[in-house]
């Protein structure tokens, strides 16, 4: 089933990214970007995200801050 329908992203891509490391709707934007045109599948995968097992999610959980070498990593180089 498509949840991105602007790019043609499905459930399958969406989880396969999430298996790989994308906790985020924002890294699974950067991985394939669903939600990054019209917005209309954010909250879809927000909810196929879920909140499974994702060390950066169980330590913002607990409270923490990430390690500045992953704030790194999720900061777009400027164009």
């Amino acid at each position: 089933m498509f949840v991105c329908s602007c790019f043609g992203v499905t459930e399958e891509q969406v989880r396969s990214h999430a298996e790989a490391g994308a906790c985020t709707p924002r890294q699974i934007a950067s991985a394939c970007k669903a939600g990054t045109d019209c917005g209309g599948c954010v909250r879809r995968i927000q909810a196929l995200l879920g909140r499974g097992a994702c060390p950066r999610r169980q330590l913002a959980d607990q409270g923490g801050q990430p390690l500045a070498a992953e704030v790194a990593a999720e900061v777009p180089e400027a164009a």
